[in-house]
């Protein structure tokens, strides 16, 4: 599939006009309106405060979590309105993988991969939870290191190992996109390696949306790029053209070190 096919299809996620606010004269993010692109991986960079993770957590409707939190504007995941949508069904399509490794520390290996069928109170027969295990585990090249402790509790795992049992996790329901919330940054150089390449070879099958503060993991990984500074989504458009050609002098003192 080639560059110019991909682009020619509906995003998989439109965000128009979209607005996050924590008090009512103070916005997180402003006015941002953007197309995601599927299969393909989109950096949100920017410096601490401008708004990347508090665009991400929009995208999932984590913010009605907390009734302070109000959120204005449109999103739309292939065509459909997200609250439209259940919870239920928009975290389906939409998985979530948080800065720190969380898996439920009181579940095992196996339950932690299935817990979202879990809490949704979906059954499944046995040999169906089986296979969602070991696809999950073996999508985020888990398995043949937890294979023999499925039934232990993942307190054994390193970080890195209890990052990619998270993402196991959100791609237990096969979702069409990925939010990370910069999912290395608790990591040592081995484990975000091997994390950075889990996402390039996931990107075939889901889209992904990253936030992270590391530009050059940024440069590394993905095909496009957003910058944000004081929740304004100041410039987007494909890494590679955004890195060497920035069009806005904003983004390219924040390329250059000049502040962050």
């Amino acid at each position: 599939m080639t560059e110019s096919s991909i682009d020619i299809k509906k995003p998989v996620i439109n965000i128009q006009n979209f607005y996050v606010s924590y008090d009512k004269n103070i916005f997180a993010v402003s006015n941002v309106n953007a197309d995601i692109k599927k299969n393909r991986i989109t950096a949100i960079m920017g410096p601490s405060g401008c708004g990347k993770s508090s665009l991400l957590r929009g995208i999932n409707r984590m913010h009605e979590l907390y009734p302070s939190i109000t959120t204005k504007g449109k999103i739309f995941l292939n065509d459909k309105n997200i609250y439209k949508l259940s919870i239920i069904e928009l975290r389906r399509k939409i998985g979530m993988v948080f800065q720190h490794p969380n898996p439920f520390p009181s579940m095992s290996i196996y339950d932690n991969v299935i817990a979202g069928y879990k809490l949704n109170g979906i059954r499944q027969k046995k040999k169906e939870r089986d296979i969602i295990v070991e696809k999950s585990l073996r999508d985020v090249a888990l398995w043949d290191e937890v294979k023999d402790a499925l039934f232990k509790r993942g307190n054994f795992l390193s970080g890195g190992q209890q990052q990619r049992l998270c993402i196991a996790r959100a791609l237990a329901f096969q979702p069409d996109v990925i939010l990370l919330d910069e999912p290395t940054s608790a990591l040592d150089p081995v484990a975000t390696s091997k994390i950075e390449d889990l996402l390039v070879e996931l990107k075939k099958n889901y889209s992904i949306v990253l936030v992270t503060h590391n530009m050059a993991q940024a440069a590394r990984l993905s095909d496009y790029s957003m910058f944000m500074y004081l929740g304004k989504l100041i410039e987007y458009g494909k890494t590679k053209d955004m890195f060497t050609n920035p069009s806005d002098k904003r983004t390219e003192e924040y390329l250059m070190g000049k502040f962050g």
